[in-house]
C-alpha cells in the first residue's frame, strides 16, 4: 500500500519525492543524452555505392540477365570521421572570425565530445557536468552558424540550449546517476 503526504498525493512513486520533476527530468535526461550520443556516431557515417543483382519482383531472385543496380550502403568508421561537414567546412574556412587553429580542433573535437556527453547523461556520470559540456557545445555551434548566417540552424540550437538550461533547472529530482556532486 502505498503512503500519501499531507496534500494527499502519494509519495511511493519517488519516494517522497516529486514524481512528475523526477519524470520530467529524466526524459530530457534520456532525449538529450541519446541526441548528443547519436549525433557524435553520426560524424564517422558515409555512403558508400554498391553493386546489387536487379531483383525480380515476381520471383524476388536475382534478375537472371545479370543486371547489376547501384545502391548507396550506409557503414561507419573511424576513416570517415568528419566532424564538421564538408559544406560548411569550406563556409567557415573563408570566416576571418574563426582562426584555422582553432576550426581544425573543433573539427577534430566536435564528434567525441559529443559521444562523451551523452554517455556522461545516460549513464549519469556527473549529469551537472555532462549538461554543462553539452551547454557549451551548443553554443559554440550557435558561434559559428551566427558567423556564416545559418538562421535556421541557429533556431535549432537555441531550441537545445533551452532544454539543457530546464534540465539543469530540473536535476535537482535526478534519481539516478553515478555522481551526485557534478
Amino acid at each position: 500500500m502505498s503512503e500519501s503526504n499531507e496534500n494527499g498525493k502519494s509519495d511511493a512513486c519517488c519516494g517522497g519525492g516529486d514524481c512528475g520533476s523526477f519524470m520530467a527530468f529524466l526524459v530530457l535526461r534520456l532525449w538529450l543524452g541519446v541526441r548528443a550520443l547519436v549525433t557524435g556516431i553520426e560524424k564517422f557515417g558515409a555512403y558508400a555505392n554498391i553493386q546489387k543483382p536487379l531483383i525480380d519482383p515476381s520471383t524476388g531472385q536475382p534478375d537472371s540477365s545479370g543486371v547489376l543496380v547501384n545502391v548507396s550502403v550506409k557503414y561507419y568508421s573511424l576513416t570517415n570521421y568528419s566532424g564538421i561537414p564538408p559544406s560548411l567546412k569550406d563556409r567557415f574556412t573563408n570566416e576571418p572570425l574563426l582562426p584555422k587553429f582553432g576550426l581544425t580542433a573543433f573539427d577534430h573535437l566536435l564528434g567525441p565530445a559529443f559521444i562523451l556527453s551523452g554517455v556522461m547523461l545516460l549513464l549519469g556520470l556527473g549529469t551537472r557536468l555532462s549538461l554543462f559540456l553539452m551547454a557549451l557545445i551548443y553554443v559554440a555551434l550557435t558561434i559559428g552558424l551566427i558567423l556564416i548566417k545559418q538562421d535556421d540552424g541557429i533556431s535549432w540550437l537555441g531550441i537545445h540550449i533551452a532544454l539543457v538550461a530546464f534540465a539543469l533547472t530540473l536535476v535537482k529530482h535526478n534519481k539516478f546517476e553515478l555522481f551526485k556532486k557534478w
